[in-house]
């Protein structure tokens, strides 16, 4: 792993990172559902654009890629994001960005459990105590007030990505990666407006904030982050790529302490070294030596 790789595995973590603290600005001034479904229609827009009239991408997929850009778009960009989205109206962006953190994890037990993938003693001791730290700052949040209804949608958005990394493994090769991409926002758009308009009511209440974070959340984790990921994976492999997860929990809450004042307990640290130290064994395990 070159210092290129290296530091474009560190821009990635960043800009993962702080997409819970934009997020969380965004919800403060609009709707959530609405304004994420105007993030991906604009996303989706500019990415297959750019896929098509300056990278050459066709948008004639394979059936696997189909199949990725529907179950991806439904399940990481509708329900994961949206359920982010709305939870973060009560949920600190810090939490937001712990329990999606553990998606690494999740996956390693899944696929352990349900697809019978044969896991090393370094990856159960990395999930138990991945496991461990949630358990950890979950339970000192808990007994402070957090809103339980924020947390059961955290959760059930990180099992929603977790179900659509395991639907889709190895379906996304064949080229034309961001042209899958543009085409999942866009089908994240269509499932996350028809939601707009059975369960919220549109508001929007303009400031500079909120164009702000808007305009970050669209081109930097919604575009920039996706560029950087795949040239990542094509340069190092999934997973030694996957291997910069570890930053997440540690990334996400000193990004939300720093620019929207979220307060860290002593707990809060020790258990998001937990789990980074858990991600960090998970994806050690996996490495050919």
């Amino acid at each position: 792993m070159d210092i290129r790789a290296v530091l474009a595995g560190l821009a990635f973590a960043v800009m993962w990172s702080s997409a819970f603290t934009s997020a969380r600005v965004i919800v403060a001034d609009a709707s959530p559902l609405a304004a994420l479904t105007l993030r991906y229609l604009l996303s989706g827009l500019i990415g297959i654009a750019v896929a098509r009239w300056w990278l050459g991408q066709s948008w004639r997929l394979t059936p696997a890629q189909w199949r990725a850009t529907i179950v991806f778009g439904i399940l990481q960009n509708a329900v994961y994001l949206g359920t982010n989205f709305v939870a973060m109206q009560t949920v600190p962006a810090s939490v937001a960005a712990i329990i999606a953190s553990t998606m690494p994890l999740l996956v390693a037990l899944a696929g352990w459990v349900f697809l019978g993938d044969r896991l090393k003693p370094l990856a159960i001791a990395g999930l138990l105590a991945g496991l461990a730290g949630v358990a950890l700052i979950m339970g000192s949040r808990i007994t402070g007030g957090i809103s339980l209804q924020g947390l059961a949608l955290c959760g059930v958005g990180v099992v929603a990505l977790t179900v659509a990394t395991l639907s889709v493994r190895g379906a996304t090769s064949g080229g034309n990666f961001l042209m899958v991409v543009g085409l999942q926002m866009l089908v994240g758009c269509a499932a996350l407006a028809l939601a707009t308009a059975v369960l919220e009511t549109p508001r929007m209440t303009p400031s500079w904030p909120l164009a702000a974070a808007f305009a970050y959340t669209t081109l930097v984790p919604g575009l920039a982050a996706t560029f950087v990921w795949f040239w990542l994976v094509n340069r190092i492999g999934a997973t030694r790529a996957a291997t910069f997860h570890f930053l997440n929990p540690f990334l996400g809450v000193v990004i939300a302490a720093l620019l929207l004042g979220e307060a860290l307990g002593p707990l809060d640290i020790l258990g998001v070294g937990i789990i980074a130290v858990g991600i960090l064994a998970v994806q050690l395990s996996r490495q050919r030596v």
